[in-house]
């Protein structure tokens, strides 16, 4: 054999038994620590030798407490493959960070062909929830309220102005069909949320957390969602329309018709709101008297509302309509 031929391969099954095996171990940081799978726990105490480069990482008191051994180490990919040798396992607890430099040079030694690699398993100790994100929402929000010069200032009446441009930035996101705007749009409404619960707890009389406000919207879908969490039962989207308004006005108790309509909202959505109210409760309200424009706006409202017809969203495609006439006109 001369040198520039590479020697045979060992047999399959003696390779298997001598190159060991590499479980590089993955946890979420948005799950509380020691709630691994029952897999990875298996794997934590089979393997030979358990490495974790990060002394603080938050698993440690918890795997130490279960009985693994953990040697605090940040081994090359070639010290690695060493420590594999014989058939041993190695575990890796990867960092926060990950251990991008480690899995790189694993890779560059197994693409030299030269080397007899150990089996590389990737094993999910810990997997995020659904809205598992939240959580580092809070956290930045947390962080930003507490070092950012204009965020620590901010209070609820400063704040009021952007929820509403945020607000109206998501409808129209919404009416242009645009996905990617309105997920940033959905994202930026989400922010005000946070933004005023993250105020509301340096209340000091009445506080609250944006636990306190999930909480409650949960306790309030489950009340008016009978037909799905009670024994109710609802076939029709008017019959579930008919749960949410009856069960709202148990919890409301209002004294009028009227009451919990805020009167700063858009005028022809106040129009529309007052107009559904009163044909809720089935009542036949004359118009007021008088003349003018405002009072033909309003017929126009009540007409859309009767129809089933939102005129904010009516007048605003009507708007970019003559917004692009005026943009035709314009390039003439």
């Amino acid at each position: 054999m001369n040198q520039t031929e590479t020697p045979p391969p060992a047999d399959s099954a003696d390779a298997d038994a001598t190159v060991g095996r590499v479980i590089l171990l993955t946890t979420s940081h948005r799950v509380a620590p020691g709630l691994l799978s029952w897999p990875a726990w298996q794997a934590l105490h089979a393997a030979d030798e358990v490495l974790c480069a990060d002394a603080t990482h938050p698993q440690l008191p918890y795997l130490r407490e279960a009985g693994v051994r953990v040697e605090q180490a940040a081994p090359t990919a070639q010290e690695l493959v060493e420590a594999c040798a014989g058939g041993r396992t190695v575990l890796v607890v990867a960092t926060a960070e990950g251990d991008r430099a480690l899995t790189d040079g694993l890779a560059r030694l197994a693409g030299t062909g030269r080397v007899a690699m150990p089996d590389l398993e990737l094993l999910p100790a810990s997997y995020d929830l659904p809205g598992a994100r939240l959580l580092d929402l809070v956290q930045v929000m947390d962080r930003i309220r507490e070092e950012c010069p204009w965020s620590s200032r901010q209070t609820h009446k400063g704040l009021a102005k952007y929820a509403i441009e945020e607000a109206y930035e998501l409808v129209e996101a919404i009416e242009e069909g645009d996905r990617a705007e309105l997920r940033e749009e959905l994202g930026d409404v989400l922010l005000q949320v946070v933004f005023h619960a993250r105020i509301a707890e340096e209340d000091p009389e009445t506080a609250f957390s944006i636990d306190d406000v999930a909480a409650g919207i949960v306790e309030k879908l489950i009340h008016r969602h009978p037909h799905v969490f009670g024994d109710d039962s609802a076939q029709t989207p008017e019959e579930v329309r008919a749960h949410w308004l009856r069960t709202k006005a148990e919890e409301k108790r209002r004294t009028s018709l009227t009451e919990g309509i805020p009167l700063g909202q858009p005028s022809l959505a106040l129009a529309a709101k007052l107009a559904s109210r009163a044909r809720t409760a089935s009542l036949d309200v004359p118009l007021p008297p008088g003349e003018g424009i405002g009072y033909e706006l309003l017929t126009l409202a009540l007409r859309a509302e009767s129809e089933g017809v939102d005129p904010e969203a009516a007048l605003r495609a009507a708007a970019r309509a003559y917004r692009d006439a005026i943009l035709t006109a314009e390039a003439r």
